[in-house]
């Protein structure tokens, strides 16, 4: 995480000398979080062959994950239900759900509901999907039934951060910059 200096006060202009609230939690800042191309390999998280992630935030305290998910194979990535709401940002390719008429491309914008089940799909012509997403709550994995088969939270993608971190040499605690 890199930060730049920050431009000189405009004339006449005073920043605010009151006092912050006690227990706020720490601002998060990441220059080039969107710098796609750039940047350290290692901070892409394997989650299953072909799919990655790079976490930005890290709830821990109101149960979120802001995350780039990367996706390098055309095809089924996953069923799931949504426990809260997901916010959805195509970066590069696109990809739609089995269960929706529309596609997510590039530069666009998605909601989920609480409660939906769906089934993601990169398209063959896809060579790599981007997408910045923010998930409150918890994925829950499911058969085509709706039966359970697994699960996705705040937590478990710290956990698999961190053992990522560890594996490549960044240290099991790099994560915690990210944890809010």
């Amino acid at each position: 995480m890199t930060t730049t200096s920050r431009p000189p006060t405009p004339n006449g202009v005073e920043p605010f000398r009151g006092k912050q609230p006690a227990d706020i939690v720490e601002d998060l800042v990441i220059t080039g979080a969107l710098e796609l191309d750039e940047g350290d390999e290692r901070l892409w998280v394997p989650q299953t062959e072909g799919v990655s992630f790079r976490p930005l935030l890290l709830s821990v305290t109101q149960g979120y994950f802001v995350n780039l998910l990367r996706v390098r194979r055309a095809g089924v990535l996953s069923r799931h239900r949504h426990a809260g709401p997901v916010h959805a940002f195509p970066l590069r390719g696109r990809w739609y759900y089995l269960e929706h008429d529309w596609v997510a491309t590039t530069f666009g914008y998605a909601f989920e509901p609480p409660g939906e089940t769906h089934t993601l799909v990169v398209p063959d012509d896809v060579d790599e999907m981007i997408t910045l997403f923010h998930v409150t709550g918890t994925y829950v994995y499911v058969d085509p039934d709706g039966n359970a088969v697994g699960y996705e939270d705040v937590f478990t993608k710290l956990e698999a951060a961190r053992r990522h971190y560890q594996q490549v040499g960044l240290g099991a605690d790099y994560v915690e910059r990210y944890v809010r």
